[in-house]
C-alpha cells in the first residue's frame, strides 16, 4: 500500500484549531476555568474574538473527515482500528494521568479516583461518567466516526462504497432526528456528521478530482453545519452571534475546499510537521497543566505575562508528550497489535490458487464508466484542479 502524500496544509490548519481551542479556554471562556475569573473577564480585549475559538473543534471534524479516509483507504478494519489506536491511545493516557496527578498533588480538577479507571478506555461518554477533562468530549463523538468508518472499511473502501455511506449517513441522521430516534442520534451524530461527511468528500475531492456530485455533498454538508452551529451558538455557547459563527463555519468549508483542490500546495515548510504533531497532544494537557500553574503564578505576574508563560509551557508539554510517549508508545503498542491480528489474518487467508490471466474483460476499470471506479488523479491532474 502506497503511503498517502503528506499535506502540511493540514498540518497548519490542525495546530490553528488546537491554538483557537486554546485561547477560548484561556481568554473567552465565560465559566469556571484556570483564573480566579472567568477567563472572558480577565481578558476583556482579547473576549470578543476568543470567544469564538470553541469553533476550532468543528475545523478539527472537517480535517478528521478527510484525514481519517485518506488513512483507512486501502485496509481492513483490523488494520484501521490499529492505526487508530496507536494514534490515540498513548497521549491520551499520559493527559489522563496528569488530570489523575494535579488532583491528587493540588486537589485540582476532575481526576478522582473513581473517574480515571473509566477514562483510561475512553468510554466514560457512553457509560455516562465524567470525563476527567472536559475537552474528551470531542473524542467520544470522533469514536462515533471511528466506529462507522470500520464498518465501511468491513464492506471495503472505494468511490462507489463512499458515496452510498455518505449519503446513508447523512439521510440516516436527518431522518433519525425528524423521529426523535434516540439510538440512532447516538449512533450516527446528526449534529456533527456534517463536518466529517464534508471532509470524506473533500478527500474523494482531493484523490478523483471535483464532481458536481461531490461538491453536492460538499454543500448539503455546509449548509446542515450552519444550522447547527447556529443552535450551538443560542442554546450551549451564551448567545455566540449567529453572523460570526456562521461566517467563521463558511470560512472552515472554503479553507478545505482550497486543501481539496491543491491551492494550498505551497505550504510545504517542513516545520508544519512538527506543528501537526504537536496539535494532539496540545489539545489534551492544556487546560488541566494550567490549573495549578496559574494558581502558582497568577496574580504574581501579570495576566499576560502568566498567559504568555501558560500556553509556553503547554506547547512545550505537547512536544515532551509527542517525543518520549506518542512516537516510542505508538511504536510498540502497533507491532504488538499486528501480532495480535496475526492468527485472524492466518485463518482467514483463502487458499492460494493458480490462475490464468485472461487479461482486463472489462467492468470495474477505467475512467467511472458502466458504474467503475474514476482513476486516482496524478499530480499533474491535481495541480489543475
Amino acid at each position: 500500500m502506497t503511503r498517502p502524500e503528506r499535506l502540511r496544509e493540514l498540518d497548519l490548519l490542525r495546530f490553528l484549531a488546537a491554538m483557537a481551542v486554546v485561547l477560548f479556554h484561556f481568554a473567552g471562556f465565560w465559566g469556571k476555568g484556570a483564573w480566579p475569573d472567568p477567563a472572558r473577564e480577565v481578558f476583556p480585549e482579547l473576549a470578543p474574538l476568543a470567544r469564538f475559538g470553541y469553533l476550532g473543534v468543528d475545523l478539527f471534524f472537517v480535517i478528521s473527515g478527510f484525514v481519517i479516509l485518506m488513512s483507512a483507504w486501502g485496509r481492513g478494519p483490523g488494520e484501521f482500528g490499529i492505526s487508530r489506536l496507536v494514534r490515540l491511545m498513548p497521549a491520551y493516557w499520559v493527559s489522563v494521568l496528569l488530570g489523575a496527578a494535579i488532583y491528587g498533588i493540588f486537589r485540582q480538577g476532575n481526576g478522582v479516583p473513581g473517574l480515571v479507571l473509566p477514562n483510561l478506555t475512553m468510554l466514560q461518554g457512553g457509560l455516562g461518567l465524567r470525563n476527567v477533562d472536559a475537552v474528551y468530549w470531542t473524542l467520544w463523538v470522533e469514536l462515533h466516526f471511528y466506529v462507522l468508518a470500520a464498518i465501511l472499511a468491513a464492506i471495503g473502501i472505494t468511490y462507489r462504497s463512499c458515496l452510498v455511506f455518505m449519503a446513508v449517513w447523512m439521510f440516516g441522521g436527518l431522518f433519525a432526528d425528524e423521529a426523535g430516534h434516540e439510538l440512532l442520534q447516538v449512533m450516527l451524530v446528526p449534529t456533527w456528521s456534517p463536518y466529517f461527511i464534508a471532509g470524506m468528500a473533500f478527500f474523494l475531492i482531493h484523490r478523483f478530482g471535483s464532481t458536481l456530485l461531490l461538491w453536492g455533498y460538499v454543500a448539503a454538508s455546509y449548509l446542515l453545519a450552519l444550522r447547527w452551529g447556529a443552535w450551538r451558538a443560542e442554546n450551549a455557547f451564551r448567545n455566540a452571534d449567529e453572523v460570526v459563527v456562521s461566517a467563521v463555519i463558511t470560512g472552515i468549508f472554503v479553507v478545505m475546499a482550497l486543501v481539496a483542490t491543491g491551492r494550498l500546495r505551497r505550504l510545504r515548510w517542513k516545520g508544519l510537521t512538527v506543528l501537526g504533531a504537536l496539535t494532539y497532544p496540545l489539545y489534551l494537557v492544556h487546560s488541566q497543566l494550567a490549573l495549578p500553574l496559574l494558581d502558582a503564578i497568577y496574580p504574581g505576574l501579570n495576566r499576560w505575562a502568566a498567559l504568555a508563560l501558560v500556553i509556553a509551557a503547554s506547547l512545550l508539554a505537547a512536544y515532551a508528550v509527542h517525543r518520549l510517549v506518542e512516537r516510542p508508545g505508538a511504536a510498540w503498542m502497533r507491532a504488538r497489535l499486528r501480532a495480535a491480528l496475526e492468527p485472524i489474518r492466518s485463518s482467514a487467508a483463502p487458499p492460494v490458487t493458480r490462475l490464468v490471466d485472461h487479461g482486463d474483460r472489462g467492468g470495474r476499470g477505467g475512467d467511472g464508466l458502466n458504474g467503475g471506479e474514476p482513476r486516482d488523479r496524478t499530480p499533474a491532474d491535481a495541480m489543475q484542479s
